[in-house]
C-alpha cells in the first residue's frame, strides 16, 4: 500500500483521544482502523499535563496501528479551545484587463494574508470566502474570468502559540510527526455535513467533554465560529453534585439513563445509584433529567446568542446539525429545537468507506474528519495554511515586515466570543 495515501487523524480531546487511519488512494477515503484511549491531561481542550497526554496518545495510536496494520509516523491533529480566534481580511491585485490566472488568485490571497498577527498567535487556516471581480461579489472561482481588479475576501483562523506548541510537543514526545493542525469544526463538518448543508447556511454544534464548538457554514465556507467553555464534563459534574455520587458513577448514569428533556422520561421509571459509601439507592430516573435539563438549556441559550451574531451578518440559518459525544443525551435534539427554534438533526460520520458500526457515532466525528480532511476538504486553504515541521516549525508563511494594521476580533470571556462573520450580500 502506498504510504503517500495513508492519513491519520488524531483527536486530542478532554475526555478521550482517538486516532483514525484512512486510505485516500481511491475516489473516496476508506477507514482502515482506529484506536481510542481515555484522556486525563487536558482541560477544556488545553493540555495541562504533558506526560499524561503523551501516554494517552501512545495508547490510542498503538491501538490504531494494531487495528489497521499500518505503522504510523505522521498525524493530522485537531485543535480547539477558547484561544482560537478569527479575523476577516481582503486583498486586491491588478489584472490589466486580462483573464484571471491561478497566480493572480494567489497574489490576491497573499495580499489578504498580509495582516497584523500578534507574536503570541499563529495562523491555522486562511479560508477563501469569496472573490470580487471589478465590483462583482459572490464569485467562488474567478479563474478564466476577465477583469482589471481582483479582490480576495478571506477568513483567517489563528490560535495561541503556547497551547499549539504544547499540543505539538505531546505528539512529538509520543514519537509522531505532525503533518497538519486543523481547527476541529472544519474536520467535524467534513465528516457530518452534506454538501447542501455547507452551501445553504447550517450551524454545526460539536459538543465535546470540555468545550462546545459552534460553526456556521455558508456557500461552502466557514463564515463564523466560536468556542463555548461548557461541555459534557459539566453534565457529569452536575449529576455527581446533585445526587451526591462519585464522578465515575455520575458518568455511567449520564450514559445509561441521562436525558436532556424531562418530557421524554416516564414518571414511573426507576434507576439504581451507588453512593460514595457504597450504598445502593433506587430513585426516579426523572431526577437525572431534572438535573441535566437546566444545564442543557444554558448551553442552548449561549448557542442562541452566537446564532444571533450570525444572523446579524445577514446570513439566513437553515438548520442545526449536532455532533460530539455530549450530544447523545436522550431528548437533546428535541430540546435544542425548542430553545433554538430551528430544525435540528444529529450528525454522524457518513459517506466514507470502511466505517465500522461503532464509528458511525457522533463521538468519532472529529477524528474521522481529521483523517479525511486533507483528501477533499471544501475550504481551499491547503496552499495557504501554515504547515508544521516539528515543534519549532510553526512559522508564518509571509514575513512580518510586510504586516499592516487590521482589526482583530477575539473572545471576551468563557461564554462569549467568536470570529468575525463576513456579511452576506446575496
Amino acid at each position: 500500500m502506498n504510504r503517500q495515501h495513508i492519513t491519520v487523524g488524531l483527536d486530542v480531546g478532554t475526555t478521550k483521544i482517538c486516532a483514525v487511519v484512512a486510505d485516500t488512494s481511491g475516489k473516496t477515503a476508506e477507514i482502515l482502523g482506529f484506536g481510542v484511549s481515555p484522556s486525563t491531561g487536558l482541560r477544556k481542550g488545553i493540555v495541562i499535563n504533558i506526560d499524561a497526554t503523551v501516554d494517552s496518545i501512545k495508547k490510542a495510536v498503538r491501538e490504531a496501528e494494531a487495528s489497521s496494520g499500518i505503522k504510523i509516523k505522521s498525524i493530522s491533529v485537531g485543535i480547539s479551545g477558547a484561544h482560537i480566534r478569527g479575523l476577516y481580511s481582503s486583498g486586491v491585485t491588478g489584472l490589466r484587463g486580462k483573464e484571471v490566472s491561478g497566480s493572480d488568485v494567489k497574489r490576491s490571497m497573499d495580499s489578504a494574508k498580509a495582516v497584523y498577527i500578534p507574536l503570541e498567535r499563529e495562523v491555522l487556516h486562511v479560508i477563501p470566502v469569496e472573490y470580487v471581480l471589478d465590483g462583482q461579489d459572490g464569485i467562488t472561482d474567478p479563474i478564466g474570468m476577465s477583469g482589471v481588479r481582483l479582490e480576495a475576501r478571506v477568513h483567517i483562523i489563528t490560535g495561541a502559540v503556547s497551547p499549539m506548541q504544547n499540543l505539538l510537543k505531546c505528539c512529538e514526545k509520543a514519537g509522531f510527526e505532525v503533518s497538519d493542525i486543523v481547527f476541529e469544526p472544519l474536520a467535524s463538518a467534513h465528516a457530518v455535513l452534506t454538501d447542501e448543508e455547507r452551501e445553504s447556511g447550517t450551524i454545526l454544534i460539536d459538543l465535546g467533554g470540555g468545550t462546545t464548538d459552534v460553526a456556521l457554514f455558508k456557500d461552502g465556507s466557514l463564515r463564523y465560529a466560536s468556542v463555548i467553555g461548557v461541555g459534557g464534563n459539566h453534565f457529569t459534574n452536575d449529576i455527581a453534585v446533585g445526587l451526591r455520587i462519585t464522578a465515575s458513577e455520575a458518568e455511567k448514569l449520564k450514559k445509561t439513563t441521562g436525558a436532556a428533556y424531562e418530557r421524554f422520561v416516564d414518571d414511573a421509571e426507576q434507576m439504581e445509584i451507588i453512593q460514595a459509601g457504597g450504598q445502593t439507592r433506587t430513585l426516579p430516573r426523572k431526577y437525572v433529567a431534572e438535573i441535566l435539563q437546566p444545564r442543557c438549556e444554558e448551553i442552548f441559550e449561549l448557542i442562541k446568542e452566537e446564532i444571533k451574531k450570525c444572523r446579524g451578518c445577514g446570513i439566513a440559518i437553515c438548520g442545526v446539525v449536532m455532533t460530539g459525544g455530549a450530544s447523545q443525551l436522550n431528548g437533546f435534539d428535541k430540546l435544542a429545537e425548542a430553545v433554538l427554534a430551528l430544525p435540528v438533526r444529529s450528525g454522524c460520520p457518513g459517506h466514507i468507506n470502511g466505517l465500522k458500526s461503532e464509528l458511525r457515532s457522533p463521538v468519532y466525528s472529529t477524528s474521522i474528519g481529521l483523517a479525511t480532511y486533507g483528501y477533499e476538504h471544501e475550504v481551499k486553504d491547503a496552499a495557504y495554511a501554515g504547515k508544521v515541521s516539528g515543534l519549532l516549525g510553526i512559522l508564518t508563511e509571509w514575513a512580518r515586515d510586510k504586516i499592516r494594521n487590521a482589526d482583530y476580533f477575539n473572545f471576551n470571556n468563557r461564554k462569549e466570543g467568536g470570529m468575525l462573520c463576513l456579511k452576506s450580500r446575496r
